[in-house]
């Protein structure tokens, strides 16, 4: 999502770099160029339009820095100014116990998709969970929530055909308090408008319920539709939160950058994918770092952090250090990468990185390096010396590829154990190339 403002963004600060310092003019230029940007990824003119008055103010004002290069500068001041936008409202989820949660949205939205990855959420940080099936509108709802629920282990609250809204509402509360759950989230009916008749039914709906927190699911891809649909909701509904989902697409996506502004509403999580994991809590700081080409390493070590855990990293250190990290290994570790998500998703995370078009990573080739891994015995995966002529021609029919294929895993791998070896022996040392950190703001 908008990164076809990040490469405008990136464009307007090299030209600035190029200046010896701040101008009224050169500042004009670039902030015109930068509002032009702003419209075009669909962020709300007003918005656009004060963003852009208040950088010039500190820009060319007295709070303007001194002692670094004026691009440097400039982007700081943007940086600040963007998280200032973004960032105003309540953060984060009230802490109280038990907690009852409304999540609503238009049909499309991704709302019970969204049901399902916050649950997840809660229930990975030790709470207890459980769903409530409140869209009786949407044909086969309930089906979708109760296959999400069955899929990340969460219970889900269903009555059946017929059953009103209200003795949904009444028994779900009932239900979680019985079973004593921490959190209780009630799925609510959605429609392909924001018509009086939705809206009405959430207002009687949210009486009953009486949540602690009330989250609306918008599609960031629907742009300044969404900052509209916010505010219809906004009118019935004491909402505390905001949910951007499909962040990860191609779309414009300047709902990110105008909604809370527009509404008042604090944005509280993002869904960047399809997966019931694929959902993060919104931090203005990560997400502005991003959008300005500076990465979100805080992001890329909370994924790690979620499928390694530091035993099985002990391990791979010890086998590095004897020379027993064999091929059984290189696959464990390739399967861990598949599990933290599209490699080219985890790159757009690093400093510098171009965005993830920058590079395609070849699904297929990852699936043959599994299968002529598999095609080995173990005593080939442990000990991958031992593969002679005969041996990598078996292999090579077994996996269904070339021997040439065989032999450049096999060359590729040793050389990638001699490397990390290197590594875990305390670090590149004589000869290893010196590494080029992307600069920050000011840096």
């Amino acid at each position: 999502m908008l990164e076809l403002l990040q490469k405008k963004l990136e464009s307007v600060f090299r030209n600035l770099r190029g200046y010896g310092k701040l101008s009224e003019s050169n500042v004009a230029d670039a902030l015109r160029e930068i509002r032009l940007a702003l419209l075009a990824a669909d962020v709300h003119y007003p918005v656009a339009k004060q963003l852009c008055e208040e950088i010039q103010k500190k820009a060319l004002g007295k709070e303007a820095l001194a002692g670094i290069r004026p691009g440097d500068q400039f982007v700081k001041i943007f940086h600040e100014e963007l998280v200032r936008l973004i960032g105003e409202g309540e953060r984060g989820i009230r802490p109280e116990r038990p907690l009852r949660l409304l999540l609503c949205g238009l049909n499309g939205s991704g709302k019970t998709t969204t049901a399902a990855k916050l649950a997840l959420w809660f229930r990975k940080q030790r709470q207890r969970v459980a769903l409530v099936a409140g869209d009786l509108t949407r044909p086969a709802a309930r089906e979708q929530l109760q296959r999400l629920g069955e899929q990340i282990q969460v219970p889900v609250y269903s009555w059946p055909d017929g059953t009103s809204i209200e003795t949904v509402a009444q028994e779900g509360r009932i239900r979680g308090e019985r079973e004593k759950m921490d959190i209780v989230i009630f799925d609510a009916a959605g429609r392909l408008d924001a018509d009086a008749e939705l809206l009405e039914e959430l207002a009687g709906v949210a009486k009953l319920w009486e949540p602690g927190e009330s989250l609306l699911v918008v599609d960031a891809a629907t742009g300044q539709v969404a900052v509209k649909v916010a505010e219809a909701f906004a009118a019935k509904v004491p909402l505390t939160g905001l949910v951007l989902s499909r962040t990860d697409g191609d779309a414009r996506g300047g709902a990110a950058l105008s909604i809370q502004r527009v509404t008042g509403i604090p944005i509280k999580f993002l869904g960047v994918g399809e997966k019931p994991d694929a959902l993060q809590v919104f931090v203005p700081e990560r997400f502005v770092g991003r959008l300005l080409g500076m990465g979100d390493i805080v992001a890329l070590v909370d994924r790690a952090q979620e499928e390694i855990d530091a035993q099985s990293m002990e391990e791979m250190a010890k086998k590095l250090k004897n020379n027993e990290f064999g091929l059984q290994d290189f696959l464990a570790q390739l399967r861990l990468m598949k599990r933290l998500g599209p490699l080219e998703n985890l790159l757009a995370l690093l400093p510098g990185f171009p965005g993830k078009d920058a590079v395609k990573v070849d699904e297929k080739k990852i699936k043959q390096i599994e299968a002529i891994i598999l095609s080995m015995t173990a005593e080939e995966r442990r000990r991958p010396t031992i593969l002679n002529g005969r041996r990598r021609l078996r292999i090579a029919r077994g996996s269904g590829t070339q021997v040439n294929d065989v032999n450049d895993l096999l060359r590729k791998f040793d050389s990638m154990r001699k490397m990390m070896r290197r590594i875990s022996k305390g670090g590149p040392g004589k000869g290893w190339p010196k590494l080029a950190i992307p600069r920050g703001p000011g840096g």
